[in-house]
């Protein structure tokens, strides 16, 4: 493909792309992919997100680079689309060579960011969380199947014991779970769903401080894995939870702002995730601990899922070209190329 052609990922492409190559294996190859990135950390960019807040939502830009390669996801939150049939989540994302400043790829990342995230979520488990057998997943809509598989893939996770408001969202649930390799136990209530559970997955959508998990529904030696909670004003879990978990994180300066954290005061210890999986901090350190991985999601993670998805593409074709680049024969004559298509 010529520079001046980017390949571009829509979202039938990517919905190809990932049933080719089978939604577990891609779930574990992403979160090889972005726990290579966490190991070399600090060779990247890092800022928070650029938001644009409003009443009823959020536009955000995530952009990093490593020195080599620049990217960057447009992605939006608004609770209240789901009322109107419509995604709460959507996104687009690029990459470009830093070299010359040209994009590389354009992609879809609405599908892309659910497997992102769910990957970063078991990747983050694999270090932090007890084994056991069994998740709850309180809140049953657009991430959940994603996050099950995940961690049925990457953290050997056989029953998963589901919980939603709406219980039409578990009944779907459910249902795109059946004949995956999980034991899937529909629940009544949040207390019920977290019966037995080693790890508690809360992803619930609306823009509010909530309190999903109330401080003693959380018995000692679980892992949490928070997920809802990505935006200032919109939390899950109750304060007292977090004062007794040890806290994992991407990004403090981020996450401090949008995720569960942003109840604590600002100099409440957290360890930073990049820093476990580098072998510099210990993650779990006694089987009684409560973990919690306070997850808002990273520029880095998505940097990660588009290169895989890049690497991807010359053995599966699943793209097309986009003619996104002005390349007149002279550079310094842009005017006379327009002049010539006449």
């Amino acid at each position: 493909m010529t520079l001046n052609l980017v390949p571009f990922v829509s979202v039938d492409n990517m919905m190809k792309l990932v049933l080719h190559l089978g939604i577990e294996r891609v779930l574990v190859d992403l979160a090889a992919e972005i726990e290579a990135d966490f190991r070399r950390w600090p060779q990247f960019d890092k800022t928070p997100r650029i938001a644009s807040h409003s009443d009823v939502g959020v536009i955000e830009l995530m952009p990093t680079s490593d020195g080599e390669t620049y990217g960057f996801k447009y992605v939006n939150g608004h609770p209240g689309n789901m009322k109107k049939g419509l995604q709460t989540v959507t996104a687009f994302g690029l990459l470009a060579d830093v070299e010359t400043g040209y994009p590389l790829l354009l992609s879809e990342m609405t599908i892309l960011t659910a497997l992102r995230t769910a990957a970063t979520s078991a990747m983050a488990a694999k270090w932090l969380a007890p084994k056991t057998p069994t998740m709850a997943l309180i809140g049953n809509g657009a991430q959940a199947e994603f996050q099950a598989l995940a961690f049925k893939a990457i953290c050997g996770i056989s029953e998963v014991r589901l919980y939603d408001l709406n219980p039409q969202a578990t009944a779907k649930c459910a249902r795109n779970l059946a004949g995956r390799g999980l034991t899937v136990t529909p629940c009544r209530s949040a207390e019920e769903a977290i019966l037995g559970a080693g790890i508690i997955t809360t992803v619930t959508a609306d823009k509010t401080n909530a309190t999903i998990l109330t401080d003693n529904m959380v018995g000692s030696g679980v892992h949490i894995n928070g997920v809802g909670g990505d935006c200032p004003g919109k939390t899950e879990l109750a304060r007292d939870i977090l004062l007794r978990s040890a806290i994992f994180v991407e990004y403090p300066p981020q996450t401090r702002i949008e995720g569960e954290i942003q109840q604590l005061d600002p100099d409440h210890p957290v360890t930073e995730l990049w820093q476990v999986i580098a072998g510099e901090v210990p993650g779990r350190s006694d089987p009684a601990q409560v973990t919690l991985f306070d997850s808002v999601g990273f520029a880095i993670e998505d940097f990660s899922a588009l290169r895989y998805i890049r690497s991807q593409l010359g053995q599966s074709g699943f793209c097309e070209p986009l003619d996104m680049i002005a390349d007149p024969d002279d550079p310094r004559d842009l005017f006379g190329m327009i002049l010539r298509a006449m």
